[in-house]
């Protein structure tokens, strides 16, 4: 397997508090597999992705990733965040370098690299070009040219689109699947939207409400390329919902018992004054 999690447990402990993240997460992950991690608010999916960066460890249990044991960061494992994370100060060309920079890769070898994902993402014309000149769904194609340029095991994605217009978003599900389709890449896809999951996802895990465990893990038998609007994707996604939807409810108390609690001390506090 390319990637494994192993009865992976997360808890955060304060002198007050005793929270579960995260609650035996056992998963298995083939190599070339796109997997999306579904569930309501709260349920641990950044949380764990995070520890199969490396950029958090679990309380317990273990990841591997090619059967070797995750214990940092490692340019084996690239994530990509909600927002693109670029470079201000670099341009287009230099921001996809700069893995390539990182991991020693000689200068003429990156240039090429960079090139050939520059052109992937459909983005060869504006290498010299500024951040600040692309548009959002512009600047996360440039993060995921700079992801795929260092040639990772596993890309990690924290809802890359969430912040996206709907014809953005949809103008990437379709690039994102071309580019999986030609690089066949394992990929962890976070992400709210159930429909955006069936549409990108060889398997959607949905995860409970905290404490986040895995409660049903769904094959999406469906060709490439999907779409967003198609009578297929859109049964699979009810389906998806339906499962979820006790854990949503319950997620959604206790956001409101948290914001009671939050004005309760707030109201205290004016009062003491």
């Amino acid at each position: 397997m390319k990637l494994e999690l192993r009865n992976v447990t997360k808890i955060y402990r304060s002198k007050t508090h005793t929270i579960t993240a995260l609650d035996s997460i056992n998963l298995a992950v083939r190599e070339g597999e796109f997997v999306c991690l579904v569930g309501p608010s709260g349920c641990g999916k950044s949380t764990l992705l995070n520890i199969i960066a490396g950029l958090d460890k679990p309380t317990s249990g273990e990841v591997r990733v090619d059967g070797k044991l995750v214990t940092r960061t490692g340019p084996d494992r690239v994530m990509i965040f909600q927002s693109a994370a670029l470079f201000p100060w670099l341009n287009v060309f230099d921001n996809v370098k700069f893995g390539l920079n990182m991991i020693g890769v000689p200068k003429p070898e990156r240039q090429v690299i960079a090139r050939k994902y520059l052109r992937m993402v459909h983005l060869a014309e504006f290498e010299q070009a500024s951040v600040h000149e692309l548009s959002g769904g512009m600047q996360q194609r440039v993060a995921l040219a700079r992801a795929l340029a260092t040639d990772p095991a596993v890309l990690l994605m924290d809802e890359p689109f969430g912040a996206l217009d709907a014809q953005t978003r949809d103008l990437l599900h379709d690039e994102l699947q071309t580019i999986w389709s030609e690089t066949r890449k394992t990929i962890m896809f976070v992400t709210h939207d159930v429909r955006e999951a069936v549409v990108l996802g060889d398997r959607v895990v949905v995860m409970s409400a905290r404490p986040g465990r895995i409660k049903q893990i769904f094959t999406i038998d469906l060709p490439h390329p999907r779409h967003i609007e198609s009578h297929a994707v859109v049964d699979y996604a009810r389906e998806i919902t339906a499962v979820m939807k006790d854990d949503v409810l319950v997620s959604a108390r206790d956001t409101d018992a948290r914001v009671l609690h939050a004005l309760e001390a707030q109201m205290v506090g004016d009062d003491v004054l």
